[in-house]
C-alpha cells in the first residue's frame, strides 16, 4: 500500500485537520508525498470526507485533504501538484457536484478507487430557496416553477447531505465497503471501525430528534442552504439568504421577505457560518430587530470552529438551533 504514517484520531486530527496534499498533515515527522508508503493512502475532497475516512480507516490510512481549513470547499481549485499526487493514492473520496474543479480532475485520474459520497446516498431536490417558501406566496412560488420548468431547467441537487447525521452514516456504511474492498487485509478492522461510527452518529441523531421535538418555532434562517437535509429530517423549515452558493448576493425582495417572515414564523435568529462573510446576516438581523449566531455546515474546521471534529461541532449547533428555536 502507499500511505505513509500513522495518523492521528478522527477527534484530534481535526484540530489541525486538512492541511492539503502540500502540507499532507500536521503530525506528520515526514514529508513524502501520496503514495510511496506502506498504508493505504486516501485522498478526501475536504473535511467530511476527511472525518469518514480517518474514522473508518484508523491506523491502517493515510488521509490527505484538498481542501485546507478555512478555505471555502465550493470555491477549490486544484494545483497541479494535487492533481498528480491524487493520481499517486490508492484511493480518493469525494462528493460530486459539491466541487467541479475535483471532479474534473478525478474524472481524468487514473487512481484505481474512486469513492463518490453522493452515490452512496440519495441526494434531493430541495428547491430554490429564495422562491419555495409560501407564507402567503403559493402563486408567485407557481409562477417561478412555472418560469423554471419552461425553460426547460431544473433546481440542483442539494450536495450538503452530510449534514444529516443518518444520510452521513449511510455514506459511511458505503466508504467502509469500497475500503474493505481495495484493501482486504484489514477489512475486519474496517467494518469495526464503521460500526463504531455509526453507533455514535446514530447517538447524535438521536441528540437532535429530542432536543428539537418541541420548540416555539420550527424556522430558522440561514446564510446559505446548507441546512436542507437537517431541517428535513428534524421537521423545521430552513430559509436561507442565500442559495446553495454562499458568495451569492441576496435580492432587496428576499430580504425584505425575510425580514416579513421573521415576523410572522417568530424567528428570533439570523445564522451565518465561519468560512463566509458575515455581513448580509448581520445587517438583515440589524434591520429586523434579530440576533445572530453560528451554524456551522461543516465543510471545514479551524480555529474559529465550535468543536474538534464533526461531532463536537454537530453538538455545538444543536445547542445554537435549541436556543433560537425556543427548545422546550
Amino acid at each position: 500500500m502507499n500511505v505513509r504514517r500513522r495518523r492521528i484520531s478522527g477527534i484530534a486530527v481535526t484540530a489541525a485537520t486538512a492541511l492539503g496534499l502540500g502540507t499532507l498533515s500536521a503530525c506528520s515527522s515526514d514529508s513524502s508525498a501520496a503514495g510511496n508508503t506502506d498504508k493505504f493512502d486516501v485522498v478526501a475532497s475536504f473535511y467530511p470526507m476527511e472525518y469518514l475516512a480517518e474514522q473508518i480507516g484508523g491506523d491502517h490510512v493515510n488521509v490527505t485533504t484538498l481542501t485546507e481549513p478555512g478555505q471555502e470547499p465550493h470555491d477549490l481549485e486544484l494545483s497541479a501538484k494535487q492533481t498528480a499526487q491524487m493520481g499517486e493514492a490508492d484511493a480518493v473520496l469525494y462528493l460530486k457536484s459539491l466541487q467541479p474543479a475535483v471532479d474534473e480532475a478525478i474524472a481524468q485520474s487514473d487512481v484505481k478507487t474512486k469513492i463518490d459520497a453522493a452515490s452512496l446516498t440519495k441526494l434531493e431536490d430541495h428547491g430554490n430557496v429564495e422562491h419555495d417558501h409560501d407564507h402567503g406566496g403559493e402563486e408567485h412560488a407557481d409562477e417561478h416553477a412555472e418560469e423554471e420548468h419552461s425553460e426547460g431547467g431544473e433546481h440542483p441537487l442539494d450536495p450538503h447531505v452530510w449534514l444529516d447525521p443518518v444520510k452521513y452514516a449511510e455514506i459511511a456504511e458505503g466508504v467502509a465497503k469500497s475500503f474493505e474492498k481495495a484493501d482486504p487485509d484489514h477489512a475486519a478492522d474496517y467494518r469495526k471501525n464503521v460500526e463504531a461510527l455509526t453507533k455514535k452518529l446514530g447517538g447524535l441523531d438521536t441528540a437532535f430528534k429530542d432536543g428539537l421535538a418541541k420548540t416555539d418555532t420550527k424556522v430558522f434562517f440561514t446564510n446559505h442552504a446548507a441546512f436542507g437535509y437537517l431541517a428535513e429530517r428534524y421537521g423545521l423549515t430552513q430559509e436561507a439568504i442565500n442559495g446553495l452558493d454562499p458568495e451569492s448576493e441576496p435580492s432587496p425582495a428576499r430580504i425584505k421577505e425575510l425580514q416579513q417572515e421573521a415576523k410572522a414564523d417568530g424567528v428570533t435568529t439570523v445564522f451565518y457560518e465561519t468560512l463566509v462573510s458575515d455581513k448580509t446576516a448581520k445587517t438583515l438581523a440589524k434591520d429586523a430587530g434579530l440576533k445572530t449566531d453560528v451554524l456551522d455546515p461543516l465543510e471545514g474546521i479551524t480555529d474559529k470552529s465550535k468543536g474538534e471534529d464533526y461531532v463536537g461541532v454537530m453538538e455545538a449547533n444543536l445547542k445554537a438551533l435549541e436556543t433560537a428555536l425556543g427548545a422546550k
